[in-house]
């Protein structure tokens, strides 16, 4: 089911580089597809949703974008690029057979991208008592989206245990979104139960009942000889 908006867009992928990943409605190529990130308000507004930023710097997006409109449209894509690029790599993960077209290609993407936004970071020393030092991704306004999403790619890519990745299924009528499966058995199917999972079963009892229509016979009773 397709969310009315950006502010009712579900997060529930486990981690903000995948719920970026879901910010397409299903994100299978498909027709009628729903583009969730359609303005630069509805990438600021999920931006906030998602953790990638919080409220002080949600301001100091939103007046450097006004300030820069160009620099708006420029984040936007940017966003869309690394979203993409990593939507190609995660398939590779999913289906580990030979590498799709267009993997390596989106790999160096995000790598390029990582590097661009390494060069606008600053490493810092930790607070008192913690040694150490950290870095501080996004010292400008009109980027820091960008930059925080691909931080996040790149940190999914290479620090999180992609075995637990999980697609909500196509084949039994799921949407394709992808998400991280912390269930205590490994055992979650649906992006949400409420949405994908219970349109399923409802396409199912559908399905049944059209049989039972068709053949006079209830289906989910077993033949008795």
């Amino acid at each position: 089911m397709v969310a009315s908006g950006v502010a009712e867009l579900q997060i529930v992928g486990g981690h903000r580089a995948l719920d970026l990943v879901n910010t397409v409605e299903p994100r299978l190529p498909a027709a009628g597809r729903h583009e969730h990130l359609a303005t630069r308000g509805d990438l600021l507004l999920w931006a906030q949703r998602a953790a990638m930023i919080d409220s002080p710097e949600a301001r100091a997006v939103a007046d450097a974008w006004n300030a820069a409109p160009a620099a708006a449209s420029a984040a936007l894509t940017s966003v869309k690029q690394i979203r993409d690029a990593l939507s190609v790599a995660l398939s590779a993960v999913i289906d580990p057979g030979p590498a799709a077209p267009g993997t390596e290609s989106a790999l160096e993407y995000l790598s390029l991208r990582w590097a661009a936004t390494v060069a606008r970071s600053n490493l810092v020393l930790n607070e008192a008592g913690r040694p150490g030092a950290r870095l501080i991704v996004g010292s400008l306004p009109t980027s820091l989206i960008p930059d925080r999403a691909a931080e996040s790619a790149v940190e999914l890519l290479c620090d999180v245990d992609l075995t637990h990745l999980g697609i909500c299924p196509p084949e039994q009528h799921g949407c394709g979104w992808l998400f991280l499966d912390r269930s205590r058995n490994g055992s979650r199917r649906w992006c949400t139960m409420g949405e994908c999972g219970a349109y399923a079963k409802s396409r199912r009892l559908t399905e049944r009942r059209r049989a039972t229509r068709a053949t006079g016979k209830n289906p989910d009773r077993g033949s008795k000889n």
